[in-house]
């Protein structure tokens, strides 16, 4: 049957099974976590032609942006270009088109594409159940769906012809109910009191655990804890329905905890220049339940400010889930099929970023130092394909627009500034990583054959743009760690001009190490614990010929167990300090779960 035109779009398709992450929702891990599940085994077979990174790629061949016409009006999955931009593609299987167009086939040709970016290695400590076996997690996404007419749109209620514009306003503001922790240096928390010594037996020249905390009591199912910001002096962290802050020197409580009536849904990654963030809590309790409850929270003092209810959309555009962003002063927030923008000191509303040209719907957003929106366009029609734009993030105005070829999705943005784009073929079982200019023509894309491993988390009802960690980018150039297949893997360093591998350096252990940031003109990194010895941070050189780990920090062996018991977790190194949280809790009272640990000297 023959769907009538301009029709909203289906959610995005899973990503290429090698580009699934952790789950969003994940059963805690099965068996101890000092036993790994096997590397996959390396394809059968000799590299098909069209593997690697042709030295001088003729003029006219196509890439995966399209042949001359991609997403972006240029060869390449964006349009005209011989490349996902203009450049034979990067990594598909030869001879077929990539995000902006046909193409030799650069790349990762595999089906499923094993390894593609965004799937933790084998090992790495995600402790993911579902790796190899998406099909189930799909399968639970798929059954809270609904098919019409071919297409998939999720079901939600009350949400069609309510133009009501809503309200910001200050936020009533009841004595907690929770209680800052009885003894916050040694892991008391509102999960109850744990005297575990973490620092116990601590060798020469390991690191200690300066403070850290138990997790809150949530229920059986577990729970969701996605936010951790660290400021000059707090470091806050969301977990179920509370935000709960602590001093970045001893962990005692910075102010007393927040809790929201319902479960927390979405949280800004970002923090404002002056420490605000924003989190969305849920309506109620039932299946039903929005999560569209806004409230904006100072990191500093706890004050709560401004709050509003998010309306849904047109039909079909709901918030079931939402997203939340943060461009300078600017709170973006990304329903199914469109945005709302606010201030977000005043919670006055912006502008609405909605349907527009060829029935262009917008399903994600990508802050921080700029705006990035990714759009379905003509998702039931003959000319289906993606389209981003930079939006001022005051108007809400578009300062430029990139098409996407038919077939190719936009999954995630490594960076926003440069902007670096991670996207997908289901069909053609080929993923590409492409840089843009700041005006968001094609600049590059990246041109060699590698199985990348930034840990992702899925991404089935919505697109979590922001939603990977173990990746890090300057201005020159974008770190990525390989996966391991046996013992240590490598952190890549990409030129962002060529798209051709400036360096690699290897793990200085044999687990995996993550990029976590630039600064100072050196890559910081994460090497991942084992069962037995703890993680490490260490410092790279970006520039010259001497890439060798410096070590800044060895975590002490006396908390590995904890530090390798996370299934999904969030990492970041602040002055000296690095702070490791879960970003899912198992909802075991028995286990005293570890909510967040800060390490230093």
């Amino acid at each position: 049957m023959t769907q009538p035109p301009n029709q909203p779009p289906q959610p995005p398709q899973p990503e290429p099974q090698g580009g699934f992450g952790a789950p969003q929702t994940p059963p805690p891990p099965q068996g101890p976590p000092q036993t790994p599940p096997p590397p996959q085994s390396p394809p059968s077979g000799a590299p098909q032609p069209g593997y690697g990174y042709p030295q001088a790629p003729p003029p006219q061949q196509p890439g995966p942006y399209g042949q001359p016409s991609g997403p972006y009006a240029q060869p390449g999955p964006y349009g005209q270009q011989a490349g996902p931009y203009g450049q034979p593609g990067p990594y598909g299987q030869p001879q077929q088109p990539g995000p902006y167009g046909q193409q030799p086939g650069y790349g990762y040709p595999q089906p499923q594409f094993p390894g593609a970016p965004g799937t933790p290695p084998p090992g790495s400590g995600s402790k993911n159940p579902f790796k190899g076996r998406p099909g189930l997690a799909i399968g639970a996404a798929v059954a809270a769906l609904a098919v019409i007419g071919g297409t998939v749109f999720a079901v939600t209620s009350g949400g069609g012809g309510d133009d009501k514009k809503p309200v910001a306003h200050k936020s009533d503001d009841p004595k907690p109910t929770a209680s800052a922790p009885v003894n916050p240096g040694d892991g008391s928390g509102d999960g109850g009191s744990d005297s575990e010594d973490l620092n116990s037996g601590r060798r020469p020249g390991e690191a200690k655990v300066l403070w850290y905390k138990t997790a809150p009591d949530t229920p059986g199912s577990g729970a969701d804890a996605p936010g951790m910001w660290i400021t000059d002096k707090t470091a806050v962290k969301a977990a179920y329905k509370e935000l709960v802050a602590y001093n970045v020197g001893d962990g005692n409580p910075t102010w007393d905890p927040i809790t929201f009536p319902q479960k927390i849904c979405a949280v800004t990654k970002q923090q404002s220049s002056d420490d605000k963030v924003v989190v969305a809590y849920e309506s109620g309790t039932s299946d039903r339940a929005k999560c569209n409850q806004l409230q904006q929270v100072d990191l500093n003092t706890g004050a709560k400010g401004w709050k509003t209810q998010l309306t849904d959309g047109a039909l079909f555009d709901s918030t079931i889930t939402v997203s939340l962003s943060v461009t300078g002063k600017t709170l973006m927030v990304g329903r199914s099929q469109s945005g709302v923008a606010y201030d977000i000191d005043s919670g006055k509303k912006l502008f609405d970023k909605q349907k527009y040209g060829d029935a262009c719907f917008p399903t994600a957003f990508a802050g921080g130092s700029r705006l990035i929106a990714v759009s379905s366009c003509d998702a039931t029609g003959s000319k289906e394909h993606d389209e981003m734009q930079e939006l001022d993030p005051k108007t809400g105005k578009a300062r430029w627009t990139q098409k996407f070829d038919k077939g190719w999705t936009v999954a995630r943005t490594y960076s926003v500034d440069p902007l670096v784009v991670y996207s997908t073929n289901q069909d053609k079982k080929a993923w590409n990583i492409s840089t843009f200019n700041s005006n968001g023509t094609f600049k590059s894309q990246v041109g060699f054959d590698e199985k990348f491993a930034p840990q992702c988390g899925w991404a089935i009802l919505s697109r979590d743009l922001q939603g990977c960690k173990g990746v890090a980018s300057d201005a020159t150039t974008l770190y990525l760690p390989t996966e391991a297949t046996t013992g240590a893997n490598e952190i890549v360093a990409i030129n962002l001009a060529t798209g051709k591998e400036k360096w690699r350096v290897k793990s200085p252990a044999d687990e995996s190490m993550l990029p976590v940031k630039t600064e100072g003109g050196k890559l910081i990194a994460y090497v991942e614990p084992s069962y037995d010895a703890g993680g490490q941070v260490v410092s790279i050189a970006t520039a010259g010929s001497g890439h060798k780990p410096v070590k800044l920090l060895q975590n002490p062996s006396g908390a590995a167990e904890v530090e390798n018991g996370f299934f999904s977790k969030d990492f970041d190194w602040v002055d000296g300090r690095f702070y490791l949280s879960t970003t899912r809790l198992n909802g075991n009272d028995d286990t005293k779960e570890k909510l967040m640990l800060a390490y230093g000297k």
